[in-house]
């Protein structure tokens, strides 16, 4: 590795972030202090460790701060406990929910309070008055599910809904895409119940009986001496989210405190329950798409579609659009989404239909989306797009920072026109998107946030584009509060007296300074406390290529934008992050391993470099299932930054037995094929004292039973066939790859293959030696193993590459490997590019080389896995279509199987394992047996197929098997073949 010199490596460097005040020689002590006087008083968790302040360092922004710790609250009581310790010693406090917030509120110094471990329950629902009484720390999406049955919702629904708070949704004044019919948070709240710094209780609502009266009469004088001020001074906007809300404390808004507090950004108060409003669901939505010549166009249009009551309008441009999604959308370079409701499905579609006549003369195209499935898949497109827009096409990074600036809707034209200028003038580039309809507007701009040049244009590009919105009559943030993104460029906006104002109100409520210090009132500037400062200036030295990320480790790890989906607590129809959904800690999510890598890299808080404990730990439940390569917006790829963490972590330390017993299984299995002891080992698997000491001295989980070998290879059955050897007569047509999995444990499999491929009329060839994709390899660790074994692999596959012959994989996670970790890690040799390129699933040889081949129709319901890795790299489109055909009616699991290879083998994963089974896998496949005992069970993995017989408690002689399995079985005699 590269030698460190002051902010390079990823060597220790100590000390705190810039800037915080802990920055001295007592930093230590008052952190000592204060977590013994916590750990009297708060009955939730007090955690001062390494990785408990490395997690929360950052939120979804550009900005970094380092806490002294943290702090999860059980209830209102805790809460008044840590302000009374954090008071006595001087410490600040930060209010945090999910971390998603874009401009930098949700990091601080001092400790941070997370509501989401405990506080996070919707304590009352009331159908008749519409409310609900919350928790800070309650999730979006759960909030609308407790109203669902009552035909109810929470209005504003940010695209993070399925993870973010309504605590974090109060403290920025959230909004969404539907704010257009219901608003924003501040106008569906009704009364919030907060603890100022000082340890006072607020009940906050219209008329301030509820708060303490030095707070109220303060506010009141300040109000009444500045009457003509806070009457004028605001611009009229529906998302005016910028500064302080001082004007609803004017007698006509009948001194609202609550919807003055809604947008503080955890400055004023803690919040610690709210009760907010509910507003009816529509009974049936319809989707009216429509299409134009480009973003300004679309903007344009937007405010005149407003008279016809939509729910939302969106829009979005053709660059953050892909290929599968364009071609569901209308003929444009930038359309309007126009949702609208109705009665019943009908009359929906009939109101979308009248929206699209009635901008039939501006539009380029339109379509009507009915079907829910066609209008979530589109939804998510724009969903994605906070995490999309961070890859500028053509390559480059993309940060927030103007993330959401907002003009008044029929404005949105010329501000959009203006606003390509001055990014051109600066030689930017930004992904506009957003709220059309209500004139708030989305980008990632491609700004250089570690040099200083950069810096300083992006400091110089602020001060304009603060101008500008300035100009068109808009707000700074339109929604997602100001943080430290844009609050020291208020005074453009509001001017200096009114941002005095601000600082007063402030006071009011915190004399002391100790909520969220820098944030929204006397605000730090933009260009400091940036995340990206400590981290290496060069890159390190490290394994893989990291094709996407110019070979460079930390822009792979700084992908990581916080946007935190692999939050999200259930699948749907992805896989991340099972291991978060089984934890529930933000350490085993993708987004927690991403910023323990970055505190890592930047040597502050996580000192030892790839030698640090914290990493290894969270990283040790990761199951390497991919499903954030595809899953995470920004394509954050945990399976690959793991496996060169391991690479590091153990040059120089005994590894673990697990990584010798199961990441070298190809090398025990083939000793065991070649020595013909398989009865042998299976006999004495099935004596419980031998059982038991194998699996101690294997490093495994004593709950697994030891799964039970062949008597004999694929291989060795193949070259057993009279006259085949090496391929059928005549010139083979693909190779069958015989993977470890199939060869060695699931020869069933590759005879079943054979038989398919044959009868589709493809002419087969085996490698005759055994080849290697280095799965295992790589999935522990043992990247110079895995090259030795990649680079033999390619040597004995090199005349079928040269023949150009495509390789059949029946192993998802080894074509995978093959897709993936081959040619990214053997990156200096360009046979690997074509070994990648050659390989096709089973359903795609057939589909791509047998395409007239009709399979058997076996009329039957299926349930199963849909294995993570081809979720992730491969694609299963193929398989449902083949599944189709075949009369496999039905769909297979989404999520991860939970035993992924090595990992639920290992010792202390068994119960991570069983509860990501239990997430989606064996709850589906009970629900199908129970529906009908006929049911097929599929499976192309081996690892699905052994978590399967392991826990799903099969009736007697039902086993879950591969698709060719299925397949062969219905093509008659002779199908299953001899293993």
């Amino acid at each position: 590795m590269a030698a460190a010199d002051e902010g390079e490596g990823v060597e220790a460097r100590p000390g705190v972030s810039p800037g915080s005040p802990y920055a001295t020689a007592g930093a230590a002590d008052t952190a000592r202090d204060l977590e013994q006087g916590l750990r009297a008083t708060v009955r939730g968790e007090v955690e001062f460790g390494t990785a408990d302040r490395a997690l929360v360092t950052m939120d979804a922004s550009n900005y970094r701060r380092v806490p002294l710790g943290v702090v999860a609250p059980r209830d209102a009581e805790d809460v008044a406990a840590t302000l009374a310790a954090c008071r006595e010693r001087g410490v600040p406090v930060v209010a945090r929910g999910a971390g998603t917030s874009i401009a930098g509120q949700a990091t601080g110094v001092g400790v941070v309070l997370d509501f989401t471990r405990h506080m996070n329950a919707v304590r009352a629902l009331d159908p008749g008055s519409r409310t609900a009484l919350v928790q800070p720390g309650v999730i979006l999406d759960d909030l609308r599910g407790a109203a669902a049955p009552y035909g109810l919702t929470f209005g504003p629904d940010p695209s993070t809904h399925s993870r973010c708070t309504l605590g974090g949704m109060i403290g920025n004044n959230s909004c969404g895409s539907h704010s257009v019919a219901w608003g924003t948070t501040a106008e569906n709240v009704h009364e919030i119940d907060v603890l100022t710094y000082d340890g006072d209780r607020a009940v906050l609502g219209p008329g301030g009986g509820g708060v303490p009266a030095p707070l109220r009469d303060g506010a009141r004088t300040l109000v009444r001496d500045e009457l003509a001020r806070l009457r004028t001074g605001f611009p009229e906007l529906p998302r005016r989210i910028s500064g302080y809300a001082l004007d609803e404390l004017l007698p006509e808004k009948h001194e609202d405190w609550a919807r003055a507090f809604t947008g503080s950004e955890g400055t004023l108060g803690v919040l610690t329950e709210a009760t907010v409003r509910l507003v009816p669901v529509p009974a049936a939505r319809a989707l009216a798409v429509l299409g134009y010549a480009d973003e300004s166009a679309a903007a344009e249009a937007a405010a005149g579609l407003l008279p016809h009551r939509p729910l939302t309008v969106e829009g979005m441009a053709n660059d953050l659009v892909g290929d599968a999604a364009r071609a569901a959308l209308p003929r444009g370079g930038a359309w309007l989404f126009v949702e609208v409701g109705g009665d019943d499905p009908a009359a929906a579609r009939a109101r979308a239909e009248e929206v699209c006549r009635a901008a039939a003369e501006g539009t380029t195209d339109h379509t009507v989306v009915t079907a829910p499935a066609d209008q979530r898949a589109l939804w998510r497109v724009r969903e994605d797009a906070s995490g999309t827009a961070t890859r500028i096409p053509g390559g480059g990074e993309a940060w927030p920072g103007w993330e959401d600036c907002a003009v008044p809707p029929p404005r949105l034209g010329a501000y959009l026109r203006d606003f390509r200028k001055l990014l051109r003038e600066h030689g930017l580039r930004g992904l506009p998107y957003g709220h059309f309809g209500d004139g708030c507007i989305h980008v990632r701009i491609d700004f250089d946030l570690v040099g200083a040049e950069g810096i300083r244009r992006f400091r110089s590009f602020s001060a304009d584009l603060a101008g500008l919105v300035v100009e068109h009559g808009g707000s700074l943030s339109g929604e997602h509060g100001d943080g430290q993104a844009r609050a020291e460029l208020l005074p453009r906006m509001y001017g200096t007296e009114m941002v005095d104002l601000f600082h007063r109100f402030k006071d009011l409520w915190d004399p002391s300074g100790g909520l969220n210090p820098g944030i929204l009132a006397r605000p730090h500037r933009i260009d400091e406390n940036l995340r990206f400062t400590p981290l290496p200036r060069r890159p390190v030295d490290v394994e893989f290529g990291y094709p996407h990320d110019g070979g460079d480790f930390s822009a792979a790890v700084r992908r990581c934008v916080g946007v935190a989906k692999c939050r999200n607590t259930t699948a749907g129809s992805n896989v991340m992050c099972p291991s978060f959904r089984a934890t529930g800690e933000e350490q085993h999510s993708t987004r927690g391993r991403a910023r323990l890598l970055h505190e890592m890299l930047a040597g502050e808080v996580v000192t030892d470099g790839w030698g640090s404990q914290e990493v290894r730990e969270a990283l040790d439940l990761c199951l390497s299932c991919k499903g954030c390569r595809s899953d995470c917006p920004v394509g954050v790829d945990m399976a690959t930054y793991k496996a060169e963490f391991l690479h590091h972590h153990y040059a120089d330390r005994r590894r673990p037995l697990a990584h010798h017993s199961m990441g070298r299984l190809p090398q025990w299995l083939r000793l065991v094929d070649a020595t013909r002891t398989a009865p042998l080992l299976n006999a004495g698997a099935r004596v419980a004292p031998l059982a038991a000491l194998a699996k101690r001295l294997g490093g495994l989980t004593p709950e697994r039973d030891i799964p039970p070998l062949p008597r004999r290879s694929f291989q060795r059955w193949w070259r057993a066939q009279p006259g085949r050897g090496m391929g059928e007569p005549g010139e083979p047509r693909v190779v069958l790859w015989p993977d470890t999995f199939t060869n060695y444990l699931s020869p069933e499999a590759g005879t079943a293959a054979v038989r398919v491929l044959r009868e589709a009329g493809l002419r087969i060839a085996v490698p005759p030696r055994q080849v290697c994709c280095g799965l295992t390899y790589v999935s522990t660790g043992q990247l110079d193993l895995a090259r030795t074994v990649m680079r033999r692999t390619l040597d004995r596959i090199a005349p079928a590459l040269d023949a150009g012959l495509p390789v059949t994989v029946l192993e998802p996670p080894c074509a995978a490997a093959l897709r993936t970790d081959l040619p990214e890690l053997l990156h200096d040799d360009p046979r690997a590019e074509r070994l990648a390129a050659s390989v096709r699933t089973f359903a795609q040889t057939l589909e791509e080389y047998a395409p007239e081949w009709e399979p058997p129709c076996l009329d039957r319901p299926v349930a199963g896995q849909n294995h993570c890795h081809q979720h992730a790299v491969l694609g299963d489109a193929a398989d449902r279509r083949l599944r189709r055909r075949a009369g496999l009616t039905g769909d297979l699991s989404a999520g991860c199987c939970g035993l992924a290879g090595n990992f639920g083998f290992e010792a202390g994963h068994y119960e991570v394992s069983a509860a990501c089974a239990e997430d989606e896998l064996l709850p589906a496949v009970r629900r199908a047996l129970a529906g009908d005992p006929a049911t097929e069970l599929l499976a192309d993995g081996y690892s699905c197929r052994t978590q399967l017989e392991q826990l799903g408690n099969l009736p007697a002689g039902y086993r879950p098997r591969h698709l060719a399995e299925v397949l062969a079985e219905g093509l008659g005699e002779g199908a299953a073949g001899e293993s």
